[in-house]
């Protein structure tokens, strides 16, 4: 029996959340499946593919090193266990070690969120202690500066939607500041598109999600100073072991960076352009208002926001949208305010065309 959905008893699934762990987040391309079979059907040492494959994707991003994990969480855990141990083996093979009291990572206060599990989750599987950096509404300079202590290993910054995004500092201030008390910076950047500026902006460690804007396989990619990548690395004998990453997704991932730096992804205007018609359609639905709106982090990602009136809640309407197959999942984080958004990077004209006929009936 081939592979399908029925096979599994599984629903198909639009995905019209973004890019989201709970749906798999991404669908990768041809390209990358072909690599991804030439990495299943071959053998290799796997400490050199590691190197190797590090070292191309540190020549295309112009960066010192780069390393491949398992996922953007693992590039957390190990990032931060490999600037509490500096490199060392017994600390890899030992890693919350009471011979080591560096172990505190300041991290601002909003930017401790769970993403799919709390951001201090990780920085415990490292090893680390979060120390949190001003307030949940504010976090300057000045607030990380008085923070650190002989016992500070790192300052770690999380650049995302989910995190506050009033009144913090940048990645670039937060650099600053870290690199005033001679301390590495983590940055965060799972979902973000641009693979250069955070680097550029001073993150000695940077991380990725392997399978959102790069549209990869489940992976994460570690960037920067090449010290502390061999330190990342070193992981492998220690926490990294639980986190290891197979070589058919190694080789696809770093086929996914090449085509995404070759191609790009889609940009805002045209998912506008392809939201019109969409929203046109959803606008002669009864009780619902729909207009497109930019992503609340500034990325040039547009949405379809709804904003759901009349007997039914936009919770109740998120609930039955999922309800059948194909379950349709969409943005949740405004419900409460009575709006659904809709995320079409993944979805086609013909997705679209099936959540219009799905709300007509949900609504009437």
């Amino acid at each position: 029996m081939t592979i399908s959905y029925e096979k599994f008893n599984l629903k198909e699934v639009i995905n019209a959340s973004g890019r989201m762990t709970i749906l798999g987040v991404s669908k990768v391309s041809e390209r990358v499946l072909e690599a991804q079979r030439f990495g299943g059907e071959h053998f290799f040492e796997m400490g050199d593919l590691s190197v190797q494959t590090g070292k191309y994707l540190a020549n295309l991003l112009k960066v010192e090193d780069a390393q491949i994990v398992s996922s953007a969480s693992a590039g957390i855990a190990q990032s931060v266990a490999a600037l509490i141990g500096q490199g060392s083996a017994y600390h890899a093979y030992h890693p919350y070690t009471e011979k080591i009291d560096r172990r505190e990572i300041i991290l601002p206060k909003g930017h401790n969120v769970d993403y799919g599990t709390p951001v201090e989750v990780m920085v415990a599987q490292g090893g680390g202690q979060v120390i949190e950096a001003g307030y949940a509404n504010m976090c300057t300079p000045e607030h990380i500066e008085m923070m650190i202590t002989d016992r500070t290993a790192a300052v770690l910054y999380i650049k995302s939607h989910h995190t506050v995004q009033k009144s913090m500092l940048g990645v670039a201030e937060a650099a600053a500041v870290a690199h005033k008390y001679s301390l590495p910076l983590i940055v965060d950047a799972a979902a973000e598109e641009d693979l250069f500026k955070y680097v550029e902006a001073g993150g000695d460690l940077v991380i990725y999600s392997g399978a959102k804007a790069i549209e990869g396989p489940s992976a994460g990619l570690v960037i920067g100073k090449k010290e502390f990548i061999e330190w990342v690395r070193l992981q492998g004998k220690g926490i990294g072991r639980a986190m290891k990453i197979g070589k058919d997704n190694i080789l696809g991932f770093t086929q996914a960076v090449e085509d995404y730096l070759t191609n790009g992804s889609e940009d805002g205007k045209s998912m506008q352009k392809r939201m019109e018609p969409f929203i046109a359609d959803l606008n002669q639905l009864p009780n619902i208002e729909a207009k497109i709106v930019q992503d609340g982090a500034g990325r040039d990602i547009y949405r379809a926001s709804v904003k759901v009136s009349g007997p039914k809640s936009a919770k109740q309407v998120i609930q039955e949208l999922k309800t059948e197959s194909p379950a349709i999942y969409t943005r949740e984080y405004q419900a409460n305010n009575g709006i659904i958004e809709f995320d079409i990077r993944s979805v086609n004209k013909e997705e679209m065309d099936k959540i219009t006929t799905r709300l007509a009936v949900i609504m009437a």
